[in-house]
């Protein structure tokens, strides 16, 4: 049975370079004969706010969150493989993105059960980040985002089958504007190198 994607993207543009490879990753998931189902936080409109009805109850794991949220976590649980698509501000997700996470991957749905739910799913994240490899190695800043994605939040949730890939270098003002689209053809497909490599059964 071909797999089915919640493939997840956040940038507030729908002509950003992250919405071009969340388009190049929805073609590639239906071209390899599965279904996908695009979840786009901005254009749905989604509340990354967290409030009372959506605070976990640490002393209960069957607590029902608001219909929002138990929405979302339906669309979680009907996929084979989530693929979340962003850029990369100070270094972690965009407001939107960590506010999906702090609602939606809640306690005694995500994580605080002896047999995690998510385990048997497949999960890549695919950033996005302007600075080049060499740039972020100067900081001492390689490993933040794996280390916050993969491990802080997938693994953390009983998902050992995730994987980080960033696709450096997106920064386009320094480029001439004759050169940008060239630049652009690079990036993308460097993203679908990073698509292929993550998804690879």
């Amino acid at each position: 049975m071909s797999p089915h994607t919640l493939l997840v993207h956040a940038h507030p543009r729908s002509d950003s370079l992250t919405a071009q490879v969340a388009d190049l990753a929805h073609s590639r998931l239906k071209d390899e004969g599965g279904t996908v189902d695009v979840l786009d936080l901005y254009a749905e409109g989604f509340d990354p706010v967290l409030r009372p009805a959506d605070e976990p109850d640490w002393g209960d794991r069957e607590k029902r969150y608001s219909p929002e949220v138990h929405a979302h976590m339906d669309r979680i649980l009907a996929a084979d493989d989530i693929v979340i698509v962003f850029p990369v501000w100070w270094m972690a997700p965009p407001a939107v993105l960590k506010g999906w996470i702090d609602r939606v991957w809640n306690y005694g749905f995500a994580y605080g059960r002896s047999k995690p739910r998510l385990a048997a799913k497949r999960m890549l994240w695919l950033a996005l980040m302007g600075q080049s490899a060499q740039e972020i190695e100067a900081l001492g800043l390689s490993t933040v985002v794996d280390t916050q994605l993969r491990l802080g939040v997938s693994e953390y949730c009983g998902i050992k089958d995730a994987s980080v890939r960033i696709v450096y270098g997106t920064e386009l003002s320094g480029v001439p504007k004759d050169r940008r689209p060239e630049r652009v053809r690079t990036l993308l497909a460097e993203a679908d190198a990073a698509l292929e490599g993550g998804l690879s059964r």
